[in-house]
């Protein structure tokens, strides 16, 4: 392309505030957005985006010509891209190429400001991508069966569910935010954060023990969809649901001594204790799921329970 070819394709974009070096590529003081444009290549070199530069929900298979730096966000998920190749060195904001075809995230950037998505690709590894991401990390949906390589610390949420991990070794010691780990093949939960200030689900695992779990848990607890038997070690606190359903339970002794908002207890196979089941009755009526094949003073429990 030459200058004016250059020009026509920027103002078709509604491209503006840009200057063309001598080397026919373009700097842009602001945002670009060439999203939904049915692009299978971008054409046009680009230096530097001083704001967000979004290509996502096109039918690129490279990033050649992407910008070697961007103050801002960068986003290009939703593409048919294999490789980051050309992608930017630097994101001062968030990185998302989540909705592609990656095997590896080698040539992602070393230095992400914000979030680092890259979930449903085809990863089996987390080596190149960033040390440290200030927000949100997702790296879900993937075919993952080790942590190794992922940021030792988050500022927002992480989440890996939807692999194939088998342990958390290697997973962030610190998450500011919510923790997913749901729908893997775990059965432990050691090397998992100690602390977690939102959510933590470890759902749709082979968990037999709640052991090495965060002993406090800001918002969400949810273990359901396991093969645990007991709620040893389990949170002492949370801060808002806590989700023990479809698991194998004979008891709810271990329960957290502090529940935000709503505990489901599920397929209790024997009757809890008095004092329990009158803390959840009282506390959680609606939601309260009466044990399968009760005894008859367990009825009469919940009755006289459910008239308070």
């Amino acid at each position: 392309m030459n200058k004016l070819q250059i020009k026509d394709w920027l103002f078709s974009m509604n491209i503006e505030n840009y200057v063309i070096n001598d080397d026919l590529s373009v700097d842009v003081d602001g945002n670009v957005n060439i999203s939904y444009r049915q692009l299978t290549k971008i054409p046009v070199k680009f230096g530097s985006v001083s704001g967000r530069f979004s290509c996502y929900s096109n039918n690129l298979t490279s990033l050649e010509n992407c910008p070697t730096s961007v103050a801002s966000d960068f986003y290009c998920y939703r593409n048919n891209l294999t490789s980051l190749e050309h992608c930017p060195t630097s994101v001062g904001g968030s990185f998302d190429c989540s909705y592609n075809n990656l095997t590896s995230l080698e040539h992602c950037p070393t230095s992400v400001g914000r979030d680092f998505y890259c979930s449903s690709n085809k990863l089996t590894s987390l080596e190149h991508c960033p040390t440290s991401v200030g927000g949100y990390f997702s790296c879900s949906d993937n075919k993952l069966t080790s942590l190794e390589h992922c940021p030792t610390s988050v500022g927002g949420y992480f989440s890996c569910s939807f692999n194939k991990l088998s342990s958390l070794q290697h997973c962030p010691t610190s998450v500011g935010n919510h923790f997913y780990c749901d729908n893997n093949k775990l059965t432990s939960l050691e090397h998992c954060p100690t602390s977690v200030g939102g959510d933590f689900n470890c759902s749709r695992n082979n968990l037999t023990s709640l052991e090495h779990c965060p002993t406090s848990v800001g918002e969400g607890f949810y273990c359901d969809n396991n093969k645990l038997t007991s709620l040893e070690h389990c949170p002492t606190s949370v801060g808002r649901d806590f989700y023990c359903y479809n698991n194998s339970l004979i008891s709810l002794e271990h329960h957290p001594t502090f529940v935000g908002e709503v505990l489901i207890p599920g397929d209790i196979k024997v009757p809890c204790s008095p004092d329990v089941s009158k803390w959840l009755i009282t506390k959680h009526k609606d939601l309260f799921n009466l044990i399968d094949n009760p005894s008859p003073d367990m009825v009469t429990l919940y009755q006289m329970l459910w008239e308070i």
